[in-house]
């Protein structure tokens, strides 16, 4: 009987796993789909010459991450790349804002847009500086992160205190226009806000799209040498090297809970899989309570409260081989692993309230990555590995273009969508479809068929939106790994701090698991010694 069972390979799931493994336990990890890695895969599914990644490509919260860092998988053969650049912004005009490592490189763009841009992203970059140490502790420790957050609210007082936490939950519109008096600044903010499901005039999008961009401009956005399943495979290869077990295909279809406490798993064929000393559930919030455990065991109150929880945006991908590289207008563009395509600040807008009115966006804002651009073994040489995704509602009414897409993703809407997605790539890069070899549709019920975490083609695992955040996340009133169920516990993206590669919930929810199994002597004897550590007095 292992000590822990974990549902999902993800990389939540995986993180979990190792550090439970890395505390002497014994640990199954079992996988619904064939392999391992959730939304942390590739293949060669487009042609075989080329890899291209199924979900997820850059990873700047991976390269931030203590808990992934921690787990060194360098030693396990994880390597990462970075293209020249790590993001572009062109416009039809043939301008472009750039985010750069170099951080004269990034000002001296904005500059381009209006003189003194670059002044104004060297202060904004200052103060991640001089916070960035204690926010990303603040971000990724279990919640709430007492000390951390009060090394980081010292910080803030010296940066400005309530005016810097104004900045922070601006709508990223409003921060763009006080920051800068061109576009290029306001751009890079905004786009990179509308990762989540951010709208510019959102609350708190400005300290989301802050947060990305200088995550961009201090780590990049690297990538996995060889592709995206290589952080998966040293994570499983990691976790396996300390005893662990990760078995896929095996569908878990209900929790077992005997006198209120977690105490194995049943898989989709009928086997029980027993832990010793706790369940960690790498799965969605409403799959957890409305479908992995009998609803005796779920209070009234979470039930309620589920009925308020708040899926972020559905994604619609296309993946492609091309045969040369993009015919960007904007050469800047050519040098970046991600480039973000919208023109100008208002088409984001357009594009958020026509997903709000359920609208299928007639100019979908897309999220554009180079592959080969960042990581040269994807595809032969002189071709390109690329991808786009965009964000559509999860509940569609109209087309925004009337070209009769329905929102039930047959094979006629998932042609016309892609279709409408290479038109905007052409917008900025004349010539684009004419280097098509081929392309693949990822409509989204297929990624949800290929991770059922991605319900409906969430990616993030529930909204970003400040409603759903901390202490609201996933439900108000939790904010932490732990369930209901004593020897539950939530190793999702739908725990806090949410979506993205950086493994947080699934360490804390592995921390919080071996807390609450330590002996009771051992509890006691930390207890004191914590006490003295904060007072100096004697036990």
């Amino acid at each position: 009987m292992p000590d822990a069972v974990v549902i999902g390979a993800g990389p939540n799931g995986l993180v979990a796993a190792n550090l439970l493994a890395d505390a002497g336990w014994s640990v199954d990890v079992l996988e619904e789909q064939p392999e391992p890695g959730g939304a942390v895969r590739h293949d060669r599914g487009v042609d075989p010459a080329f890899v291209n990644d199924l979900f997820s490509s850059f990873y700047p919260l991976a390269a931030a991450s203590p808990v992934l860092s921690s787990l060194r998988l360098s030693d396990h053969g994880l390597r990462w790349s970075h293209a020249p650049s790590v993001l572009a912004h062109p416009l039809s005009d043939g301008s472009c804002a750039v985010l750069d490592r170099d951080v004269d490189v990034t000002a001296g763009s904005l500059d381009a847009f209006a003189r003194g841009d670059g002044a104004a992203w060297r202060r904004l970059h200052g103060l991640w500086q001089h916070l960035h140490p204690d926010l990303l502790n603040t971000l990724f420790t279990p919640f709430p992160p007492v000390r951390s957050a009060a090394r980081l609210a010292f910080r803030l007082r010296a940066a400005g205190g309530l005016r810097m936490a104004r900045s922070l939950v601006l709508p990223v519109r409003r921060l763009g226009e006080e920051e800068f008096r061109g576009e290029g600044g306001r751009l890079l903010l905004a786009g990179n806000a509308l990762h989540a499901d951010l709208a510019p005039e959102s609350a708190g999008s400005g300290g989301f799209g802050w947060l990305m961009a200088m995550l961009g401009q201090t780590y990049g956005f690297p990538v996995p040498v060889g592709g995206s399943g290589a952080l998966t495979q040293a994570l499983t290869q990691r976790l396996q090297t300390r005893g662990g077990r990760v078995s896929c295909g095996q569908r878990v279809e209900r929790i077992d809970v005997r006198g209120g406490r977690a105490v194995g798993v049943r898989t989709a064929v009928g086997d029980m899989v027993p832990a010793r000393r706790a369940v960690l559930a790498d799965v969605s919030v409403p799959a957890l309570y409305r479908e992995l455990l009998d609803p005796v065991h779920v209070p009234a109150q979470v039930m309620d409260d589920l009925r308020r929880f708040q899926w972020d945006f559905a994604t619609f991908k296309v993946d492609w081989a091309l045969d040369g590289p993009v015919p960007w207008q904007a050469d800047q563009a050519s040098r970046a692993g991600t480039v973000h395509l919208a023109d100008g600040l208002d088409e984001l807008t357009r594009f958020a309230a026509q997903i709000a009115m359920r609208q299928v966006p007639d100019r979908p804002f897309l999220l554009f990555g180079q592959m080969t651009t960042a990581d040269a073994t994807r595809s032969p040489l002189g071709t390109e590995s690329a991808w786009a995704y965009t964000h559509v509602s999860r509940d569609i009414t109209a087309d925004a273009a009337e070209e009769g897409i329905t929102g039930r993703w047959d094979t006629t809407d998932q042609e016309l969508m892609a279709d409408r997605v290479e038109r905007q790539v052409e917008r900025f890069a004349p010539g684009f479809r004419s280097l098509i070899r081929a392309r693949r549709i990822l409509a989204p019920p297929t990624l949800e068929a290929l991770d059922a975490n991605l319900c409906g083609g969430a990616i993030n695992g529930g909204t970003t939106a400040l409603h759903q955040q901390l202490v609201f996340r996933p439900v108000p009133g939790t904010g932490r790994p732990e369930t209901p169920v004593a020897g539950l516990f939530l190793a999702s993206a739908g725990a806090h701090p949410g979506g993205g590669v950086h493994g947080a919930p699934g360490a804390n929810a592995a921390r919080t698991a071996l807390h609450r199994n330590r002996p009771p002597g051992l509890a006691r004897v930390q207890q004191l010694l914590t006490h003295r550590d904060r007072t100096g007095a004697k036990p």
